[in-house]
């Protein structure tokens, strides 16, 4: 089972994100936080093995968090998501070190295992 962290703006989103993913028995939400800098605190006190980190955060460009949150004791994954379609979001999300792009409307368990795997 893989430990997960979600790091989202949208509380809707976090609800229904925890909600879809409590169901998948090959993940466990561990966490949640609303912008990076409490995201990368999190990461830091939680140890997740995937952060769900979204582009547009209020305090920061999901890109350019990627490479605090994948520190030397980072996770193993970070996966980062938008409402908006991939519109090169899955290139900036491999510049930045991350494992993949997951647009929201395709958002499933299912999805985020095949990028984590």
């Amino acid at each position: 089972m893989k430990r997960l962290l979600i790091v989202d703006d949208d509380a809707r989103f976090r609800t229904l994100a925890r909600m879809l993913l409590d169901d998948a028995p090959e993940f466990e939400v561990v966490g949640e936080a609303p912008d990076g800098g409490s995201g990368v605190a999190a990461s830091q006190e939680l140890g997740p093995d995937v952060v769900l980190l979204d582009v547009h955060l209020p305090d920061v460009l999901g890109f350019e968090l990627v490479p605090r949150l994948r520190g030397s004791d980072g996770p193993e994954v970070v996966l980062v998501s938008s409402r908006d379609d991939d519109g090169g979001y899955s290139q900036l999300a491999q510049e930045a070190g991350a494992a993949g792009f997951l647009s929201k409307h395709d958002f499933s368990s299912a999805a985020i295992a095949r990028l984590v795997s």
